[in-house]
């Protein structure tokens, strides 16, 4: 990477924390200028704050590490920024630090996920940049608001370092788990990946047989294929991990719509802690299609 500038650092971090919601020093440093020391990020923060875009919050325990998130001013600069379009705004941040604590842990684990395929990405030379990772990717299924499917993280990723010398283009709806939910609620996500395979909606009025067939599902409206399903586990010891991989495995054998799912589209599992150790491309995935062998999640 060449070296970062303050007007450049100052443009990224604010769109940044506007697709991200929030983020620590820590990671908006990896995230955009792992080039420079900590310290030269700290004062970029700093001139964020003077000119009223951005603010911190110190998390508990006292002094181990600030949390950033644009400011009204912040957020208004940047809502009409051409990179941004379609991104909704982000809410405000709470300032009650327990408040903050709570909502910050799956923010802050799922843009952890994102630096370990930003990281992996710059060590292979392919393409995967900072705006690559769409949070929170929201697909509505039906008139009911609470029938959609709404995955963690959407990545767009571009391989360029493919045996052949060509380029292979990737997507993935990422689901982050920080083991807050029961396993069985966890696997159930599955059928809602598997009903959006399939889902074609139905136009309101009456419709021919030939305009019923040539209809098109709805995922084909965003996607020219269907993006590969990954689920990344975190805060659970071995026994658990096992233990949410085998429901995992156990629903894609045993749902339809998740066998189908499966049988269709490349999906597995892994641990976050391995993919900041050892990168999403190392054999750290477990398939959910019945295979025993691990592998990098391209290889899925």
């Amino acid at each position: 990477m060449t070296a970062t500038t303050g007007t450049t650092f100052a443009v990224q971090a604010v769109t940044a924390l506007y697709q991200h919601r929030m983020a620590t020093q820590t990671q908006l440093h990896h995230l955009l200028a792992p080039d420079r020391s900590q310290q030269w990020t700290s004062k970029k923060l700093t001139a964020l704050r003077e000119h009223g875009l951005a603010d911190s919050i110190a998390l508990p325990p006292p002094g181990r590490q600030h949390l950033w998130y644009l400011t009204d001013y912040g957020r208004t600069v940047a809502s009409d920024w051409p990179e941004l379009r379609g991104v909704p705004s982000p809410p405000p941040v709470a300032t009650d630090p327990l408040a903050v604590r709570m909502r910050a842990a799956h923010t802050l684990a799922v843009l952890r996920c994102h630096l370990a395929f930003l990281t992996d990405a710059r060590r292979r030379g392919d393409e995967y940049g900072v705006l690559d990772w769409i949070p929170e990717r929201y697909h509505k299924l039906t008139e009911n608001h609470d029938d959609a499917v709404i995955a963690d993280g959407l990545l767009r990723y571009t391989a360029t370092s493919a045996p052949d010398g060509g380029r292979a283009q990737f997507r993935a709806f990422v689901e982050v788990d920080r083991a807050t939910m029961s396993s069985e609620r966890l696997a159930s996500k599955l059928i809602g990946y598997g009903r959006f395979l399939d889902y074609t909606p139905v136009p309101l009025g009456r419709r021919s047989a030939v305009q019923a067939q040539s209809a098109l599902p709805l995922w084909q409206k965003s996607y020219p294929l269907f993006p590969r399903v990954l689920f990344v586990l975190t805060g659970v010891g071995e026994v658990g991990l096992r233990n949410r991989i085998e429901d995992l495995k156990s629903m894609a054998a045993g749902h339809a719509l998740a066998a189908n799912l499966v049988r269709r589209v490349p999906a597995g599992v892994a641990r976050l802690e391995d993919l900041e150790e050892h990168g999403p491309s190392a054999a750290v995935w477990t398939a959910l299609d019945g295979r025993a062998d691990a592998c990098g999640w391209m290889e899925l």
